[in-house]
């Protein structure tokens, strides 16, 4: 075993439950428990076919949620009760709140709302107020709201359509509740957590964004998820809002799995 085998090992561990979420998303709960901070992600592994970053909504069960968009998600989505499944990790930087923080909201658009999940609960088990706003395209995009409310004082639901909750992006309803908090944190689309940054900065509330870059390696080697310089997998994912608006990349381009500049 070699030095990087030693300070990333791969775990496989059994499949403990699977949720349909919606028409494409499976929530998965392995039965392994491992010390995660909201914010963090996994490299999950499906041999013969590549890796995968994903979120961490939960640890204990470890749980994830996969969207059905690809090789490695569709295997992923594939699995069942008692299937192995394969992941390192945890990695990145995490969504950290200061100790004198009581009320923070907390943004997700699309699959963002999955660390979102993992955010609350562990600001309700510290004894701070979390807030939720969920975003989608329409009413069945929308994953996680049952949860959130399990562990937030309030959730708020937009939807692109207005098929569910209020209609419009997130800042439908977040743009009401910034000013209210003591912090905000977010995930999702690149433009949405430019647009919630923004508000965040001119109302002088302290900001976290979760930025998502396509990832080889996880651990800073391949360099694939560079933005502006920072890598994703070790700076981040989990940026300050200011440090975010200071990358001019964020919220107008990413790179695909060649390395060039998409938008």
């Amino acid at each position: 075993m070699n030095r990087y085998e030693l300070l990333n090992p791969v775990y496989t561990k059994k499949v403990k439950k699977v949720i349909k979420e919606n028409y494409r998303v499976k929530t998965i709960e392995i039965d392994h428990y491992i010390d995660a901070l909201p914010g963090q992600f996994l490299m999950v592994w499906v041999p013969g076919v590549g890796e995968r970053p994903m979120s961490i909504g939960n640890s204990a069960p470890l749980t994830i949620s996969v969207a059905n968009v690809g090789k490695v998600s569709s295997k992923i989505c594939g699995l069942k009760e008692g299937d192995d499944i394969s992941y390192r990790g945890p990695f990145g930087k995490p969504f950290l709140l200061p100790k004198t923080v009581r009320k923070v909201l907390c943004v997700g658009g699309g699959y963002g709302v999955v660390p979102m999940y993992f955010l609350a609960k562990t600001a309700k088990e510290n004894r701070i107020e979390a807030y939720a706003v969920v975003g989608a395209k329409t009413a069945k995009d929308i994953i996680w709201e049952k949860q959130l409310f399990m562990v937030c004082k309030e959730v708020f639901v937009t939807t692109d359509d207005g098929s569910r909750g209020k209609k419009g992006t997130v800042m439908a309803e977040a743009e009401e509740l910034i000013g209210k908090m003591d912090y905000v944190c977010c995930c999702g689309p690149e433009k949405m957590m430019e647009a919630v940054a923004k508000l965040c900065r001119e109302k002088k509330v302290p900001c976290l964004v979760s930025i998502e870059r396509y990832m080889k390696c996880g651990v800073g080697i391949c360099g694939s998820c560079d933005i502006n310089g920072k890598l994703c997998c070790l700076d981040g994912p989990v940026f300050s809002g200011e440090d975010a608006l200071s990358l001019s990349e964020f919220g107008k381009c990413s790179r695909d799995a060649t390395g060039r500049k998409t938008r």
